[in-house]
């Protein structure tokens, strides 16, 4: 009996557990973070252009040029502050 009791609590913790992680992956699956600004999510999503003409160190360098562009075009934007009426 008490063996059948601890089975029985162990499957209904399992049973809670899972119903959670699927409620944590559902909201990690989300495309767009409620708090990042839609300017810097539009500059991650661009896919890198590559020339195919050059070699593969050319193709490299190409890639890591336009990743730091991105980088410093996502790091010039202003971020949204939050409202001062709210904070009070």
């Amino acid at each position: 009996m008490r063996a059948m009791l601890g089975l029985v609590g162990l499957v209904v913790v399992l049973a809670i557990v899972g119903v959670l992680a699927r409620k944590q992956t559902s909201v990690l699956r989300s495309s767009t973070p409620a708090n990042m600004p839609a300017a810097a999510t539009s500059a991650a999503s661009e896919p890198l252009a590559v020339q195919p003409g050059g070699n593969l160190q050319q193709q490299s360098q190409q890639i890591q040029q336009q990743v730091r562009q991105q980088v410093e075009s996502a790091l010039q934007q202003a971020r949204p502050m939050p409202d001062e009426e709210g904070a009070k």
